[in-house]
């Protein structure tokens, strides 16, 4: 089978023949239909991401099951399934809390980028390889465990689907799960790419009044205002707070989320909320940055700032009512999937994302 390799930081993908191992006891081969292409990933190929190297990249996507290991009870072979990212071991203490998305056992394989037990299911040449999150889902198959695998309905799009993997249950469970953004408010969403736009919707199925999109790429803001947004500031061409400010009669917005991952905008996003307002940071950033807020406005201001991981979701209920959105004419994923490419071209893929030429992109496998 083929998959998408990051050998060095800063260097293109290379795409390349690997074997991969059975399914193990609690694990299922999955034949990728669909796989999508994120900022995270590139995130591992620029190193702001760590990861040790070489590195199957990818994981958002959906496929067929094709094998079962041992133990599994919730699949078949030829079910259809969306991947999770973050692996729910369903006992650990924040499984038990009703936060799967923190779950101990996916933080463990998500940091090292293999399976709970510490090995790997992916080789080339005879060398071990780490799969990003444990899946590696940037190839043609994935060894994944069974608990990061969410059966979808017999006529479910693979290719939809997998959108909702990551960038969709992200951006819209920021808005359901974290904000828990009310009817009538006012919202800013700092960066209109993939995660953004779907701030953007979600907020609007929300029933928010406002949605103000903030980027710096005039094609991002056309995409944020097809997604919802009710108006749009460039953030090249002025103060996005100040515009926000005078946008809100002077008090700014009720919810601002930060979808970029830099400092300057999520210090731009706190200060663009109101009073007693919540902003919420999604993106990923440098380890090396930290955010600078002042020490006496923190209680003066009572703003909440909080972080967003995985849209707050627990991915096997939330992954089936997204689905339901989008079967309901209310989520765009038609619209949110503007081109598709062959594993081959992933480097065009992520160029493109780069340059924001597209809502989202993604890899399609013979298969599908």
């Amino acid at each position: 089978m083929k998959a998408a390799i990051c050998y060095q930081n800063n260097e293109p993908v290379r795409v390349e023949e690997i074997t991969i191992d059975p399914p193990g006891r609690n694990e299922v081969l999955v034949r990728m239909a669909a796989s999508g292409v994120c900022h995270s990933d590139l995130s591992v190929i620029t190193g702001i991401m760590p990861a040790k190297l070489p590195c199957v990249l990818g994981h958002e996507g959906a496929g067929t099951v094709e094998r079962l290991g041992d133990g599994v009870e919730h699949l078949r072979a030829g079910d259809r399934v969306l991947l999770s990212w973050v692996t729910p071991c369903g006992v650990c203490y924040y499984c038990r809390l009703g936060d799967p998305h923190l779950c101990e056992v996916g933080a463990k394989i998500n940091s090292t980028h293999r399976p709970a037990d510490g090995t790997t299911r992916v080789h080339r040449n005879g060398a071990d390889l780490q799969a990003f999150c444990g899946l590696g889902a940037l190839s043609e198959m994935v060894v994944a465990p069974a608990n990061a695998c969410v059966k979808l309905p017999d006529d479910a799009p693979l290719d939809k689907a997998a959108l909702i993997g990551c960038a969709v249950m992200t951006g819209v469970g920021a808005v359901f799960n974290t904000a828990k953004v009310r009817p009538g408010s006012r919202v800013a969403v700092f960066g209109a790419g993939g995660v953004g736009l779907n701030v953007i919707q979600g907020a609007a199925i929300a029933g928010a009044e406002r949605i103000i999109a903030v980027d710096v790429t005039r094609r991002k803001l056309d995409f944020a205002v097809s997604f919802g947004a009710t108006e749009v500031i460039d953030a090249s061409e002025e103060d996005p707070v100040a515009a926000i400010r005078e946008r809100t009669d002077g008090r700014g917005v009720d919810y601002a989320f930060e979808a970029i991952g830099r400092k300057e905008s999520i210090e731009q996003a706190y200060a663009g909320t109101r009073k007693g307002g919540t902003c919420v940071v999604i993106g990923i950033g440098s380890r090396k940055e930290s955010v600078s807020l002042s020490v006496f406005f923190i209680p003066v201001m009572e703003k909440r700032l909080v972080g967003c991981w995985y849209g707050g979701a627990d991915v096997h209920r939330d992954a089936l009512l997204l689905l339901s959105l989008y079967g309901a004419g209310k989520l765009k994923l038609d619209e949110l999937l503007t081109r598709t490419y062959p594993l081959g071209e992933v480097n065009q893929a992520f160029a493109d994302m780069t340059a924001g030429l597209n809502a989202r992109g993604l890899i399609l496998h013979p298969s599908s």
